[in-house]
């Protein structure tokens, strides 16, 4: 009769616990020793006691003290991903103002904050870099702020300022080769190009250190150099050609060194996008940045080439190296 009574009592726990809607049918049977008849009785009446209620019991410990102490490295973390998400806001302006403002400001470089969220002082080097370049902030001051028109009137200005700043390096590095006595070919590989190609080197550095991703930096040097081959060499040569035709004469052009210069640059050109592709195992993690020895061998592998390039194009311009 007890063992009977103890089956009948397991098998409403199983059907409360399990399935309250669709009983499960189940035969349980226990099989208790006399001398724990007693304990086995009393552990089945709490079962029973919290399979009724349908919910815990607190224990022993009812009460929990957290104590919680700021982290000035998780603030700084979170404060950097938020200025990195937030950067079109961080860097937009409102008024000339403020533009003339923060171009007489000396600023303490790209970290505002130090590890314990104290605003930096400018440093000596910060004084001197401000001093050197306070012309040309106080000269983009003029570009409108990008709250006018939504932006627009800051691109078309800014756009604008960058090809006349363009144009002026590369016809003050044409007059330096030639009062120093290079050739034409010479100066337009070595300081033309060079002068020309520092805003997209500026450009192509502050994306790659802002945005998550290299496709930007490295978009902005591909984009680049397609302009400058696509609209540069091609509408200027065609409206020189469209001119010399409305004349009734012929537009021709010496190539030169162009063939030996340009096959050089496609071939390493083709080595720069193996190394990229290269850099994107798992080892490494890339196209940018990645551990300190591949970052390095990448730096000084495309470094080389620009210098290989120079020297190789000099030496064919001046007949060291025969041509083709």
């Amino acid at each position: 009769m007890g063992a009977l009574c103890a089956m009948n009592f397991e098998l409403d726990v199983y059907r409360k616990v399990q399935g309250r809607d669709n009983p499960v049918p189940a035969t349980i049977i226990s099989i208790a020793e006399e001398g724990d008849e007693e304990a086995l009785s009393k552990k089945e009446e709490e079962e029973r006691r919290i399979a009724e209620m349908g919910r815990p019991t607190l224990g022993e410990h009812v009460k929990l003290e957290v104590v919680i102490e700021e982290s000035y490295e998780f603030k700084n973390t979170v404060d950097k991903l938020i200025k990195k998400t937030n950067l079109a806001l961080l860097i937009g302006t409102n008024s000339w103002r403020q533009q003339f403002m923060e171009a007489i400001t000396v600023s303490s470089g790209d970290d505002d904050e130090d590890e314990c969220g104290e605003e930096k002082l400018p440093s000596c080097f910060d004084y001197v870099m401000h001093f050197l370049t306070v012309f040309w902030k106080l000269l983009f001051a003029f570009v409108p702020p990008t709250d006018y028109w939504n932006g627009w009137a800051c691109f078309v200005v800014s756009i604008s300022m960058i090809g006349l700043l363009t144009a002026f390096i590369g016809d003050l590095a044409s007059h330096f080769g030639c009062t120093v006595g290079l050739k034409d070919s010479v100066t337009a590989v070595v300081f033309v190009a060079l002068g020309t190609s520092v805003p997209d080197t500026f450009a192509s550095k502050v994306a790659a250190i802002q945005d998550q991703y290299a496709d930007a930096s490295i978009g902005n040097v591909t984009g680049s150099n397609a302009v400058n081959v696509f609209l540069g060499i091609g509408v200027a040569w065609s409206i020189a050609a469209i001119y010399h035709n409305s004349k009734g004469n012929d537009f021709r052009v010496d190539p030169g060194t162009l063939a030996f210069s340009v096959t050089l640059f496609t071939i390493f050109a083709f080595v720069a996008v193996a190394v990229l592709m290269y850099r994107r195992r798992p080892e490494i993690g890339g196209e940018l940045g990645g551990p300190r020895g591949p970052k390095i061998a990448t730096t000084c592998l495309f470094f080389s080439l620009w210098l290989m390039y120079i020297i190789f194009s000099s030496l064919e311009a001046y007949c060291h190296i025969k041509g083709f």
